[in-house]
């Protein structure tokens, strides 16, 4: 079998282990406030599709006329989670996730700025809401200023925050350019997630189809006259140190509604996300004018105004590139000539002609990016040989008899072909993958490329920017997309994305940290991961016990032995009642106020906090802890499955893992694992974001943390003050787990063995415990709040004491002792669930 045989076996069968990891793999759920979900028509720029949407939204009841807030894009509604706070108590606001974004619906047949701006109007007719301001942050500013035009009699005011408009201030400053690229990320990250082995990581991540669709339908050109007709007032707010929408976009705004009000802000793009800062109060103040009628329209502007916003627009305006802004543009210039050289060359000289770029700087992005992309298409022709023509997907992108030709080429003429193929369009593919083929010296390919590309993209670029706008129209050439160009432009982008641009900020230098300490600290590796050589290993015990299921009999009274799907209600009820923490059982198809009866009479002897928690679950998912009726009676409303209410057991909580064979009278505690709930210190002037990200710790599990304390990251803790970031004890959510070997006694293995003694058929598992304190707990005095079965963990191997090696060495003596329990147990009678049984309670649970 050649090499490259040997290579494409592996990649496929990596990308099919991906494609299984990902299907079992549990989603993350959304980031988003929305409280309720609204079911409206589906639509498109033009108008209805047909079918219907679910319309996730946030309503925060008030007075006065609502205030929408639109989210840009990728976002959603928890983008305005701090910003709400600077907003008028008062007033009714509404924050929608639109669609493919937040917890609305993702699979929608239009993601353009019309069609989210329809489906607003949609949701304020279900709401039966007649006029609204509107504040639309970034992208969501265009679903504003598309609102406005769809329905002007309804929009009080318009607020732009950061927001894109006219498309001569966008990007490339010209639509159809601008949709090239726009084209290019869409078609890779839409081509990712299926031709990368993943493993699940880029499933649902910041960066998908619905962000790239969203652009790629959206046209811009429209939104200039809307903006021209505009008649309520308007208020723009921009930051000058925006580079992702130039400052000048808000100025011209600004210039062609004469009314409007402009306040620019020393601030990013991104400043909504941060404190609430000035932003929220001027947009308080200019609502409150506006609901007085002393905000300005149309019809009262300045007439010097006015007449100045009937002037056409000048591209001499267009500001340059500059700093972080020109580094994007340059990458993304290098980027594009992946997809086309000609376009991209002609989209450079066209910056030059406007003065946005220097024509050194377009040709030398060009130039790079033409070069990486010739050298990829060189090595894939080196690596795959000549057979991998015939068969998809190249054969999708160059025809054999074309590289043929080339190699023809070759043999008659040698490396000049690489500098001739430079000036012949259509020959540059299969002419470099034959050089790649044919194996023609590295060095040789690369000294000829060098110089035809430096004579062609300078003559090139440089009379783009001569011929300006007419350019495009005369060298319109679109050459084919090549695989190799896909794949490092997705690669590229993401990079781009995730590490460049965030180390410009000392918070994404921190972030950048975090996630460098998450990929070497073996404790923070995401289970998929991790456990790569614990399910080989399973696959071993299963081979060896001549099943895979048999491990089901481990715990004959636990349904499946504990794998998955199990209730704890049932769990617990089957201990000993006076070693359980109080609970209560909350059916999903009980009424609200069957709910609510429930969760008084519980606590009829019992006071808050009460934690709230899916009667089938694992790793944390969907626990809560509720401190007041408010707050219990909305999880109650919002809980979609069977649950339980638990009371809340103050002390320290421990996880210990007990084992024993059918035929031993007594069992062991096998591993004790300390929780404990980890805490940042104030110290008077850092907020607790700042906090969190300059502990060594913390930083490795940030987003975490981050999520637990969305509502008070911009605290500022006083000098001394100890705050504890998680709450509950669980590893993926930031608990530290420690070895608690130390906590070993005989009273404590006595207690616990009594304990498991209670539940019949139990004999293998890990008990959640709170004790007051390790006295407590060494003296065997805890109460229970979980019991987990087949697949629970001998914890303690997280602690950042211990190697890899050490842990893996434990998880694999602990799955050796469940099949040789389960063994024994079927011996004796116990019935293992079938493979069958197995694969409908996993399909089950996931449609939970």
């Amino acid at each position: 079998m050649s090499r490259g045989r040997r290579w494409l076996l592996l990649y496929a069968a990596l990308l099919v282990a991906s494609h299984v990891v990902a299907f079992l793999r549990e989603p993350e759920p959304p980031r988003s406030l929305a409280d309720s979900t609204a079911r409206v028509p589906s639509f498109g720029a033009d108008g209805p599709r047909g079918g219907e949407v679910d319309l996730a939204y946030h309503d925060r009841s008030g007075e006065g006329p609502p205030l929408v807030l639109l989210h840009g894009s990728p976002g959603s509604s928890f983008d305005f989670s701090r910003f709400l706070r600077g907003l008028d108590p008062e007033r009714r606001i509404i924050v929608p996730d639109l669609p493919g974004f937040g917890a609305s619906e993702r699979d929608v047949p239009d993601y353009s700025v019309t069609a989210h701006a329809r489906y607003v109007l949609a949701l304020l007719d279900e709401l039966e809401i007649e006029r609204v301001h509107i504040v639309g942050f970034s992208m969501g500013g265009g679903v504003g200023i598309a609102l406005s035009g769809l329905a002007p009699e309804r929009v009080l005011s318009l607020s732009l925050v950061s927001a894109l408009g006219v498309v001569e201030l966008e990007l490339f400053g010209d639509h159809e350019l601008n949709r090239v690229v726009h084209g290019a990320q869409l078609a890779i990250l839409r081509a990712l997630p299926h031709i990368v082995p993943h493993f699940g990581a880029i499933d649902g991540r910041f960066l998908g189809v619905p962000y790239a669709r969203n652009f790629y339908d959206t046209d811009q050109r429209p939104l200039r006259g809307i903006l021209e007709r505009f008649e309520a007032p308007m208020l723009v707010v921009h930051g000058e140190l925006d580079f992702l929408v130039p400052p000048e976009a808000a100025r011209e705004h600004f210039r062609i509604v004469p009314q409007s009000r402009l306040e620019m802000l020393r601030a990013s793009h991104f400043f909504v996300f941060g404190e609430e800062g000035p932003a929220a109060g001027l947009i308080r103040a200019f609502v409150d004018s506006v609901d007085r009628g002393e905000a300005t329209t149309r019809s009262t502007a300045d007439p010097p105004r006015v007449e100045q916003a009937g002037v056409p627009f000048d591209p001499a305006h267009i500001p340059p590139f500059g700093g972080p802004a020109l580094l994007v543009a340059l990458i993304l210039i290098a980027l594009a000539t992946f997809v086309s050289e000609d376009l991209t060359c002609i989209g450079a000289g066209l910056l030059v002609a406007q003065g946005r770029i220097s024509l050194a700087a377009g040709i030398g992005a060009c130039f790079v990016g033409i070069f990486v992309g010739d050298v990829l298409l060189y090595l894939l022709g080196r690596w795959l040989g000549r057979p991998a023509l015939a068969r998809a997907p190249l054969s999708w992108f160059v025809r054999p008899g074309a590289v043929e030709g080339a190699a023809a080429w070759f043999r008659e003429r040698g490396g000049r072909v690489v500098f001739l193929a430079r000036f012949v369009p259509g020959t540059r593919l299969p002419t470099y993958l034959a050089a790649g083929i044919l194996a023609q010296p590295f060095l040789v390919f690369t000294a000829w490329f060098v110089l035809a590309g430096l004579l062609w993209t300078p003559l090139f670029v440089w009379f783009a920017s001569w011929a300006g706008v007419e350019a495009r129209e005369t060298f319109g050439l679109f050459e084919r997309w090549a695989l190799p160009g896909v794949i490092g432009l997705a690669v590229l982008l993401l990079l781009l994305q995730r590490l460049v641009v965030p180390l410009f900020s000392a918070r994404g230098r921190r972030l950048f940290l975090g996630r460098y300490r998450r990929l070497t600290r073996w404790e923070f590796w995401p289970p998929y991961v991790f456990y790569l050589p614990v399910v080989a290993w399973i696959a071993w015990l299963a081979l060896r016990h001549r099943s895979l299921a048999v491990a089901t009999a481990v715990n004959p009274g636990i349904p499946l032995g504990g794998l998955v799907g199990e209730s704890k209600a049932e769990i617990l009820r089957a201990l000993d009642a006076s070693r359980v923490a109080g609970f209560a059982e909350i059916p999903a198809s009980a009424s609200a106020d069957e709910r609510r009866a429930r969760a008084r009479a519980f606590l009829s002897e019992r006071s808050f906090p009460v934690v709230l928690k899916p009667d089938v679950g694992e790793r944390g998912d969907g626990v809560m802890i509720l401190r007041d009726e408010e707050s219990l009676d909305r999880a109650l409303l919002e809980t979609t499955v069977d649950a339980i209410l638990q009371e809340h057991v103050a002390g320290c909580e421990y996880g210990l893992f007990y084992v024993r064979t059918p035929e031993e009278k007594r069992g062991r505690v096998f591993s004790i694992t300390e929780k404990r709930l980890p805490v940042v210190v104030g110290d008077g002037r850092r907020t607790l974001e700042d906090l969190i990200l300059s502990d060594d710790r913390a930083v490795a599990v940030a987003d975490a943390y981050f999520e637990a304390n969305a509502g008070r990251l911009a605290d500022v803790p006083a000098a001394g003050e100890e705050v504890r970031i998680v709450e509950l004890g669980t590893h993926c959510r930031g608990a530290i787990f420690l070895d608690g070997v130390h906590l070993s006694t005989p009273e404590l293995e006595e207690a616990v063995h009594e304990l498991s003694l209670s539940c019949e058929g139990f004999h293998f598992g890990r008990y959640d415990v709170i004790a007051e304190s390790e006295a407590a707990l060494r003296a065997g005095e805890f109460r229970v709040i979980e019991l987990n079965g087949l697949t629970s963990e001998a914890t303690h191997v997280y602690d950042p004491r211990h190697s890899l090696l050490h842990a893996y060495g434990v998880l694999f003596e602990q799955w050796r002792l469940a099949f040789e329990i389960a063994a024994a147990n079927a011996a004796r009678g116990a019935r293992p669930a079938t493979v069958g049984e197995v694969v409908r309670a996993v399909v089950h649970h996931r449609r939970r």
